[in-house]
């Protein structure tokens, strides 16, 4: 078979010849792929093949040079770059040419393709003449197609390279000329002027230096504005984009053309005929709101810190919104009733805009869209009565809640009426309504008053579609959250029953019945298990009852779904199936952590499930995770009481420590591991030398995450905690790895090393607190003054860091409280002496209460140690 035969069979309609055709090419480039890209190549240029051959021909090449995964990329990149140059310039010669074929869709796949292999050549020093190659085929103005296809080359290579813009930077201005050149009005061709303009898009990011200079930047905003008049409409879909980037990017520069040209063409923009340019038009002001929102936190940080902002708001926002809201609040009334549940439209995307607008303006908002919603929400026309709603639900966040509360006190009787309505869409929407209500502004809820007709007219709710069934569990779940949200763990308010006590059984009995009906699927019955893990989560003395019995029903749920397990055909069956058995784990944890040891008559029924659990998981790593997780809950819960399990547990948990490719079940099966240690105390002795010997073997791995690793250093200091002296054979090991951690210093340019040496000091200090807790107060206690200078060193770097967070305070000054605590006789009275020391303890700075009496309490430490 020929490969224009071999290919064309890979856009079979018939499964079985499509699948050989595409199997026998995966072959070939394994066996000899230089042969394999000089075979596509060769098709893609072949002006006799057909379109549809040539086309598959160059997406199979762009697909052996480019992958979504980055460790996939960098071998398809390593394979390409390991080819004879002779077998690369063939292929480059042959994409490049295939660039002027006016044959359907050819150029734009050789487009592809030559920015593939320019994205892996330029950030080796290869192939550096591609961009002037490709700018002095833009230049041609015989051959439209070539135009087209090069400009799309050069969008898509501006694209690929965009999180290495100094690689581009140095051709920005020819890249710029030639892109701007293509979008001009005086363009005759319009698909050149929709390939300039999506490379425009592209490029953004590389120009920067050109929009520092006025004069360019004003021709950029010229070309960008006029394009958005265009009279194809892609083009002008294509130009808005371009503004909604820009706009991201440069929002500093932008008040000039606000006041000439962005107010009116992204007002007119949005009251578009074209759905697709009144979206883009909406983005727009989506855009300038989210920045302003962001601006307006910075300087509210700034003011706290007594600085002057970097960046400082234009409140572009504010000043049009007299304009832009009367066109939003129309444009909500333009829902499409028959529009599917993910399909994005002009009022969704105005509802998420005034949502936004909302944040930016705050109490402004209020007084601009009242008149709206009072005139509209008894309306006879459902559209008018929804977009009432919508509007009222999406301000709640962003005004001052005093502002809101006298309204929602007005709102409620009538929204909680309107769960009653005969439109689906309605309803839908004012459940969304209340569940906001509920997690935002929850002081407006009454008990007395609003509770008994709103969870009534929500648990009606939860008879109604799948969508506003989802929205009432997730109103119930806002409800039963914020209702039971106490600052710290009081004790007392666990004794007194709370405002939703009479209405626990009830819910709880509605929701776990939603669960079991035919129509309650995916993520509308997540929906309503998420809501009963809440209403366990913040059940008090009093509703304990419900807690235990949801635990038996979800305990029988999981029995009878295990059982099922060999019935599951297909991939459908098995997803829905994780799915419930990850619900089922969600709310046995919250279960667990409510009972506490009051688990312990269902302890070995719950342990027994796990373990058949994670024997079917097999390699479903989130399954895996979900169920270490109740692992975890269940020994804090039984303490010691948890020993009997470990033997049949570990054989299960040794795997998932080993997984270093799956980091997060990597990280969960290291918590566990410390989640064990602290319930068995000192009977943590005996598996020690396992627990120790995996986890540094894990710190040895090249493959395991970084983040990982820390969770790791703070697991040494769990299990010092735990056997204490007993850490000793290990005590060496552990802290000259730490030690050596403790040293790394980041490039402060690198914002993500900084972040990350940030929580690695964190790892660390958590390790060494630990340590010193377990062999404090014991004969053992000396072996630490070896140490004790490195200790202290972490201590003073980490308070010395002009970044430090609020944790790295409490944990440094905590361990210098937990060191001097530790040698009360005078032994580190030298190294306690220190200036820096005396300095840090009088801390000046902005910290909580809790941190201030942990610098209270190792200040009494430090003067105790040194006298």
């Amino acid at each position: 078979m020929n490969a224009s035969e071999l290919l064309a069979n890979t856009l079979s309609p018939d499964a079985h010849t499509r699948d050989d055709a595409t199997q026998k090419l995966e072959n070939a480039s394994r066996e000899n792929f230089p042969a394999y890209v000089l075979m596509l190549a060769s098709e893609l240029v072949n002006d006799s093949s057909q379109p549809h051959v040539r086309n598959a021909a160059g997406l199979a090449l762009k697909n052996s040079l480019s992958a979504r995964e980055i460790a996939r990329q960098t071998d398809y990149a390593n394979r390409w770059l390991a080819l004879d140059d002779a077998t690369k310039n063939k292929v480059k010669q042959d994409a490049l040419m295939a660039l002027a074929s006016s044959a359907g869709k050819v150029g734009t796949v050789a487009a592809q393709v030559v920015s593939a292999i320019a994205a892996v050549e330029l950030p080796q020093g290869q192939w550096m003449d591609v961009i002037g190659i490709l700018l002095g085929f833009v230049s041609d103005q015989s051959n439209t197609s070539l135009r087209v296809a090069t400009l799309q080359a050069i969008g898509f290579t501006c694209e690929a390279l965009q999180n290495k813009p100094d690689i581009l930077s140095l051709r920005s201005n020819e890249i710029l000329t030639a892109v701007i050149h293509g979008a001009r009005k005086e363009e005759p061709a319009p698909e050149v002027q929709l390939a300039a303009i999506q490379a425009l898009l592209n490029s953004l990011e590389f120009v920067r230096d050109n929009f520092e200079r006025e004069g360019e930047r004003n021709y950029i905003m010229q070309v960008v504005c006029e394009a958005t008049q265009n009279s194809a409409v892609q083009v002008q879909v294509g130009a808005f984009e371009c503004l909604v980037k820009i706009m991201s990017l440069y929002y500093d520069k932008m008040n000039y053309y606000m006041e000439r040209a962005l107010f009116g063409l992204t007002v007119m923009g949005m009251k578009h005929s074209e759905p697709d340019i009144a979206l883009q038009a909406i983005e727009f002001w989506s855009t300038v709101c989210e920045l302003e929102s962001e601006l307006a936190w910075e300087a509210s940080e700034a003011t706290e810190y007594g600085e002057v902002p970097e960046n400082e708001s234009k409140f572009f926002a504010k000043i049009a919104m007299p304009e832009i809201v009367p066109v939003m609040l129309d444009l909500l009334t333009h829902q499409d009733e028959d529009a599917d549940e993910d399909e994005w439209d002009v009022s969704k995307a105005a509802a998420t805009c005034l949502g936004l607008l909302a944040q930016a303006v705050q109490d402004t908002i209020v007084a601009a869209v009242i008149p709206f919603i009072e005139a509209n929400i008894r309306s006879t026309d459902w559209h008018l009565r929804e977009a009432a709603v919508m509007t009222f639900g999406s301000i709640l966040d962003g005004p001052d809640p005093n502002v809101l509360t006298p309204l929602v006190n007005q709102a409620l009787p009538i929204l909680i009426d309107m769960m009653a309505d005969q439109n689906i869409h309605v309803k839908d929407t004012v459940a969304w309504t209340l569940g906001r209500i509920c997690d935002l502004l929850i002081s407006t809820i009454q008990p007395d008053v609003h509770l008994h007709p709103l969870v009534s007219a929500l648990v009606a709710g939860l008879q109604d579609n799948p969508r506003i069934a989802a929205n009432c569990c997730w109103a119930l779940m806002n409800l039963a959250d914020q209702l039971g949200y106490v600052e710290g763990d009081d004790p007392e308010t666990f004794n007194q029953p709370s405002a939703l006590s009479p209405y626990y059984e009830g819910v709880v009995q509605a929701l776990l019945r939603l669960t079991e009906t035919a129509t309650s699927e995916g993520q509308h019955r997540t929906a309503a298990y998420e809501a009963i893990t809440s209403f366990v989560t913040h059940s008090t003395l009093d509703t304990i009852p419900v807690v235990q019995n949801t635990a038996v029903t979800i305990l029988l749920r999981m029995e009878q779904l295990l059982g099922m397990q060999n019935q599951i055909v297909g991939a459908d069956d098995r997803n829905n199936w994780n799915d419930l058995m990850s619900n089922f784990c969600a709310v046995i944890t919250s279960v667990i952590r409510k009972l506490n040891d009051g688990i312990q008559p269902l302890a070995d029924r719950v342990m027994t499930l796990l373990l058949q659990l994670i024997n079917a998981a097999g390699k479903t790593s989130t399954l895996l995770e979900d169920a270490f997780l109740v692992v975890g809950a269940l020994s804090a819960a039984l303490e010691q009481g948890f020993a009997p399990y470990i033997s049949a547990f570990l054989p299960h948990l040794y795997p998932a420590l080993k997984a270093h490719e799956d980091t997060q079940l990597c990280t969960v099966a290291v918590g566990i591991i410390g989640d064990i240690s602290r319930a068995l105390g000192d009977q943590t002795a005996q598996y020690s030398s396992a627990f120790m010997n995996v986890l540094l073997e894990n710190l040895q791995s090249d493959v395991l995450n970084r983040n990982v690793k820390i969770s790791i250093l703070s697991c040494f200091g769990d299990i010092a905690m735990a056997i204490g002296p007993a850490f000793e054979p290990y005590l060496a090991a552990t802290m000259g790895v730490l030690r050596q951690a403790g040293a790394l210093q980041p490039n402060p340019l690198d914002i993500d090393l900084v972040e990350y040496v940030s929580l690695l000091r964190d790892g660390i200090l958590e390790a060494y607190t630990g340590i010193v807790a377990g062999f404090k107060s014991t004969p053992k206690v000396e072996l630490l003054l070896a140490h004790a200078p490195a200790m202290l060193e972490l201590v003073q770097r980490c308070l010395a860091d002009t970044e430090r967070t609020e944790s790295s305070i409490k944990l440094a000054i905590g361990l210098l409280g937990d060191l001097a605590d530790a040698f009360p006789g005078g032994q580190l009275r030298q190294l306690l002496l220190s200036d820096w020391i005396a300095n840090e303890l009088r801390m000046k700075s902005r910290v909580s209460p809790e941190t201030k009496r942990t610098v209270r309490w190792a200040r009494e430490m430090v003067k105790r140690a040194t006298a």
